[in-house]
């Protein structure tokens, strides 16, 4: 298990990514969150396999194209214990 911290930019806000982003998340197993920051960047938190998460990060891309500008990854050994995926407002 590692810990995935992403921040994304780009036309993230306001287009379904959250909800994308947890349906994606439910249906891989992960553990986590999703949230809109104030600066229009979409921050999100997750637990799981290393495999798993990078392809949560491919199905997010893939949904969403050119929407995502770009993406700042951390990966940390420090997991939070998560027991869900959910969407904070």
């Amino acid at each position: 298990m590692i810990l995935l911290h992403v921040f994304f930019t780009g036309m993230v806000q306001g287009v379904g990514f959250r909800y994308t982003v947890h349906r994606y998340a439910t249906a891989l197993h992960v553990n986590g969150w999703v949230r809109n920051l104030a600066d229009g960047r979409v921050e999100m938190k997750a637990e799981g396999d290393r495999a798993v998460l990078e392809e949560l990060i491919r199905r997010i891309e893939g949904h969403f194209g050119a929407a995502v500008r770009d993406k700042t990854i951390y990966w940390d050994q420090h997991l939070e214990h998560f027991s869900d995926f959910q969407i904070i407002f």
